[in-house]
């Protein structure tokens, strides 16, 4: 950090501070200073303190009342950590923030510094990249920046990825890393745990690969966390997390053709360990993200049934990468079937339902970690179709689409929709029919639909999370 060379600093606590070039307001503007910035002082003439701004390489004036002067000696240790625990959970002050903790890690003897000037470092960082990915108007977007320039100044690094039209910033937790690797509280470790493993800081173009190593590690630093201390509401944020994690991890394993029921077992427990009763009210949009996460991968969770003598599902790999579903019952085999799909996502054959008549199945299949489909097979008027139904008619994001029974005597069937659309979360109880795959009704509570509450299959119900409180 560049506070390393200097005894004495001047902090600047004011935005758009000027630096001068003579002590009066009338003299030519050096450069524009804002708030954590620190410059070394070299002397004092009236009102102003004279000044070195080695980020920038320049001198000048600053008026002493937008700086506060600080010792970088031992004994000024305590003071420093003070003003950080003042400002770590003051919104809109974490560049003044990360430049006070710097200055007590330069001050502090190295047997005196302990977790909590990480934690707070780290807390500053990662509430001033939420802030930067937020849509501000053009004042605020000024601020932001010089406040990101004087973040890094002090060695804080920030990771961008651009997700929904927009770049989402997120700080690399280097201070975050430190806290789990000393002997930190378990609040301390539970927050480091949370901000280490947003879902929204995963690089959206990482590779396979890469993603099921990087949903490990999440899981690892997860784990490391004791819950018997915690509150409960942070209790339930850390088993949120942990359950949107080992969701991901039961989709690479399934999809790398590994055992993948014990990780879909672990989310669903995690998620059914979450308190409602406890949720914060920020968190009520977590736990909504999370069980739609569990839901879309639960189903790695049973075991495939065996094949009877009607309508059946077979599937084979197809081309690298592919694969092939095939629909067979007494009379087609898997040579000659009566219909045939291939798909790059996951087939869940344990999903697989049949009506009564024998001319319809249901099939869950999954593309993406956070995204299952439905494909419903079912007999035309000139052979058999295939239709495929997304949970949303948005770019694949966070989301569902279930089956949920079927209506006897009638070409119809009953599904639930849940998924984030514009930022928001909808969820809804539907009747489709069959020959045109249009929705004929829908509802936000199963209850408000007569068909719904009368044919929703049994298996259905005991297995859904959309039931949920």
């Amino acid at each position: 950090m560049m506070l390393a060379a200097l005894a004495l600093v001047a902090i600047v606590t004011q935005d758009s501070a000027a630096l001068r070039a003579a002590p009066r307001e009338s003299a030519q503007q050096q450069a524009v200073l804002w708030q954590g910035d620190s410059l070394e002082v070299r002397g004092e003439k009236m009102d102003y303190l004279q000044v070195y701004d080695h980020r920038r390489e320049r001198g000048g004036y600053i008026r002493a009342s937008q700086v506060r002067t600080q010792s970088l000696e031992p004994k000024d240790a305590p003071d420093l950590l003070a003003v950080v625990r003042f400002l770590r959970d003051t919104p809109g002050a974490e560049a003044l923030g990360i430049s006070y903790a710097a200055a007590y890690l330069k001050a502090a003897p190295a047997e005196a510094i302990g977790p909590e000037p990480f934690d707070a470092l780290g807390t500053m960082a990662d509430r001033l990249a939420r802030r930067a990915s937020v849509k501000r108007g053009k004042t605020d977007d000024t601020v932001l920046s010089a406040h990101l320039e004087v973040a890094s100044s002090y060695g804080i690094g920030m990771q961008g990825f651009e997700r929904d039209g927009r770049i989402q910033l997120c700080y690399n937790g280097e201070a975050f890393r430190r806290v789990l690797a000393m002997k930190s509280t378990d609040e301390q470790r539970a927050r480091a745990a949370l901000a280490l493993t947003r879902p929204e800081c995963v690089d959206p173009n990482i590779t396979p690969t890469d993603r099921n190593n990087l949903d490990t590690w999440r899981a690892e630093i997860l784990d490391r966390v004791q819950l018997t201390e915690l509150p409960e509401y942070e209790k339930n944020r850390l088993r949120l997390r942990r359950a949107s994690v080992w969701a991901s991890i039961a989709f690479e394993h399934a999809r790398q053709h590994q055992p993948a029921q014990e990780a879909a077992n672990r989310a669903l427990q995690e998620l059914a360990g979450v308190n409602p009763e406890d949720i914060a009210e920020p968190d009520a949009s977590a736990y909504t993200d999370a069980a739609v996460r569990v839901a879309a991968s639960r189903w790695a969770a049973e075991t495939e049934p065996a094949t009877g003598s009607g309508l059946a599902v077979i599937s084979t790999p197809g081309e690298s990468g592919e694969t092939c579903v095939a629909l067979t019952d007494a009379k087609h085999d898997q040579k000659n079937p009566l219909a045939k799909r291939c798909t790059y996502g996951l087939v869940w054959k344990a999903s697989a339902s049949v009506n009564a008549q024998q001319t319809a199945l249901a099939l869950a299949v999954q593309p993406l970690d956070s995204w299952r489909e439905l494909w419903v097979f079912h007999q035309g008027e000139k052979g058999w179709i295939v239709d495929i139904l997304p949970p949303a008619a948005n770019t694949p994001d966070v989301g569902y689409l279930e089956f949920a029974g079927w209506v006897p005597g009638s070409a119809k069937m009953l599904a639930v929709r849940e998924a984030r659309v514009d930022g928001r979360f909808k969820r809804s109880f539907e009747v489709i029919r069959m020959d045109t795959m249009d929705v004929e009704k829908q509802a936000d509570n199963p209850r408000s639909l007569s068909l719904f509450y009368r044919w929703q299959d049994p298996a259905w119900k005991r297995g859904t999370l959309s039931m949920r409180r």
